[in-house]
């Protein structure tokens, strides 16, 4: 068989119930740090899967995961990984500086790509890597594990059927204490989640974006900020990001001119759909105002118990053996760079607005027409 670079390799071939033989998708794992041994974990239960290379530069690390799943082969060095033709993809969860020089040096390679959030420290950096994948017919996805949450995916099906009616504005506060990050704010590290969600959820992107914020411990970098973005449909969403707070706190409040909807991660009711709003009549008479508030019916929805990312790798893995598009993964990460970049340029000019680019803005259009593909892909 031919393999991503065009070299022909032995591939394991493993036989299915139904006496269906196929081929195993060779990965490596690049970073076991914070998250990588999550990937890794999750890869190794994936039967489709066959962890071939683990990639550390800390010996110890390595020898730890090595006992764990003894058939993977260990290396400090990338070039061994990328020079193994049965190797077709590579999983890259190591430090956001590293991610498109390792990305790029896995595309040159011929590898499909799986890269952590976000893509790349750039929106430039971005780009590019997307065009290098499309130049080579590559899958390029990145970690945005919470558009594979079923609460999340709950509530895109509420926003589709029109269930909130127009949404007015939406809130989130994702802050905990710690951790904080060395080599990059809060911005970058936690709001790639909320701004992901939030493209997910709209099938936009903003027009403008603005964030205040301090770095009350390390100097230079944010620990606390507060980011509000403005998008064409009239919708405002204000984030609230922090590495300082006396607790783990995941909540996200939509506002819609039917109903509302609070999305709390982790609780043992994820989704509660509240039958609430208010009604204003014009008045008939100058100086008449009159508004009724309507309280009613507080829902909460059943909701499947699925493994967001195993989800999100399943999905991965599959795009490769079936040559489908990850169009809609790409469009969304390079938004999310674009949201991260614009919100760190508005923190560090004091909390002026910053307004996105034409060609930034024409970015949503990659997220309307993937929507639906990957829409039925989570069905």
């Amino acid at each position: 068989m031919l393999r991503p670079g065009g070299n022909a390799a032995p591939v394991d071939r493993r036989v299915q119930p139904a006496g269906q033989v196929v081929d195993s998708t060779g990965v490596a794992v690049v970073g076991l740090g914070y998250w990588g041994p999550n990937l890794l974990r999750v890869l190794a239960d994936n039967p489709d899967v066959e962890v071939r290379w683990i990639c550390d530069l800390d010996r110890e690390r390595l020898t730890r995961f090595k006992r764990r799943y003894p058939s993977a082969r260990i290396t400090k060095r990338l070039d061994r990984v990328l020079d193994d033709p049965r190797v077709d993809a590579v999983i890259i969860a190591t430090p956001v500086y590293t991610h498109y020089d390792l990305a790029a040096q896995a595309l040159k390679a011929g590898k499909h790509v799986f890269v952590e959030k976000p893509l790349a420290p750039s929106s430039e950096l971005a780009d590019d890597l997307a065009e290098m994948a499309s130049d080579r017919g590559s899958i390029l996805m990145c970690g945005h594990t919470f558009i594979y949450s079923p609460p999340v995916r709950a509530i895109k099906q509420m926003l589709e059927a029109g269930t909130l009616g127009d949404i007015y504005f939406i809130s989130s506060s994702r802050v905990n204490l710690g951790l904080h990050q060395r080599d990059v704010s809060v911005i970058w590290d936690l709001g790639p989640h909320d701004f992901s969600i939030l493209l997910f959820w709209l099938n936009e992107m903003p027009i403008s974006v603005r964030a205040i914020g301090r770095d009350s411990i390390v100097k230079g970098i944010a620990d606390v900020a507060f980011v509000t973005l403005n998008f064409t449909s009239g919708v405002i969403a204000n984030v609230e990001l922090s590495w300082l707070a006396p607790s783990k706190l995941r909540r996200t409040v939509l506002v819609g001119s039917e109903r509302m909807v609070i999305y709390d991660d982790g609780a043992s009711e994820p989704v509660r759909l509240f039958d609430s709003g208010v009604v204003y009549r014009d008045p008939e008479t100058f100086g008449e105002y009159h508004l009724s508030y309507r309280s009613g019916d507080i829902l909460s929805p059943r909701i499947e118990s699925h493994e967001p990312l195993g989800l999100e790798l399943a999905d991965f893995v599959t795009s490769i053996r079936t040559k489908q598009s990850m169009g809609f993964h790409t469009g969304l990460a390079r938004g999310v760079v674009r949201i991260v970049e614009a919100a760190d340029r508005s923190l560090r000019d004091g909390g002026r607005e910053v307004e996105l680019a034409r060609g930034d803005v024409a970015a949503h259009r990659e997220l309307a027409v993937g929507s639906e593909q990957h829409e039925l892909a989570l069905v």
